[in-house]
């Protein structure tokens, strides 16, 4: 039988911002079912290079495959942009991201947020959507919030709400941004409770985050990154257990004390 291609793969990727290079041919592989940690310093790319994986940033070298489709390009260099706009959409729909700052529309109920783009951008039948919809508020702890507004929410409540919305695009792989960094810390608990649940149900996830403990808990593999290079990746025990460069271990020791 072949095997199935991973989710997510990216080769030798490179992205700059006019001359400051942020990332420098970097590879990461996202099978399906396992969950990867991004970890580094701020500044290391880590963000980057997930909205590179999501094509909300343009690379300008390197390959990305979704499922073993390789993404087309035209152009070359700073001038390199996705040939096809239907290959984007696609991509990006099936690699649903939660971002740092939960991005909820402020005039639509929790409800009207989770069922807004599998209704106008999947043009998915809004009665099945709504039942999809209530389902994941439900599995997220936030069933009774259906009818409230972001504002009313605490903001462990509202990236809660973003979970269950990136969720319902019935999406292959589930993209994080720092999902816990800003919240406070007894609101960062009920965050992290859902990751490491759709972590059990055995979900594709790549999370860039600042928590080692959420990625020594949840991660199937942990890569390291310094300056927009793999420093060092393996599985989070070995990383965090017995890790073999000076900067990890710096890094990790740095974390540790803060």
């Amino acid at each position: 039988m072949k095997p199935q291609a991973p989710v997510i793969e990216m080769k030798n990727l490179h992205k700059a911002y006019g001359a400051l290079e942020v990332i420098k041919g970097v590879d990461i592989t996202a099978p399906k079912g396992h969950v990867i940690s991004l970890i580094g310093s701020s500044g290391s790319g880590k963000s980057t290079l997930l909205r590179c994986c999501n094509l909300l940033e343009d690379s300008q070298q390197g390959d990305i495959l979704f499922k073993g489709e390789q993404v087309t390009w035209k152009g070359e260099g700073h001038a390199r942009r996705p040939a096809d706009s239907d290959q984007v959409l696609r991509i990006r729909t099936n690699l649903s991201m939660v971002f740092q700052q939960f991005n909820l529309w402020a005039h639509m109920t929790i409800l009207q947020n989770v069922m807004e783009a599998p209704v106008t951008v999947l043009k998915r039948d809004r009665d099945e959507v709504e039942k999809a919809a209530r389902g994941y508020l439900d599995k997220v702890g936030i069933g009774d919030k259906c009818d409230v507004y972001p504002a009313q929410l605490s903001g462990g409540q509202q990236q809660r709400a973003a979970i269950a919305r990136a969720l319902c695009m019935e999406p292959e792989a589930l993209l994080f941004d720092e999902p816990t960094s800003a919240l406070d810390p007894e609101l960062e608990q009920e965050v992290i409770k859902v990751i490491k649940d759709l972590a059990r149900e055995g979900r594709t996830m790549l999370i860039v985050t600042h928590d080692m403990k959420l990625a020594a808990d949840v991660s199937d593999h942990v890569v390291f990154l310094h300056q927009g290079l793999v420093e060092e990746q393996g599985p989070p025990e070995t990383l965090f257990g017995a890790p073999k460069s000076e900067r990890l271990r710096g890094f990790l020791s740095a974390t540790h004390a803060a």
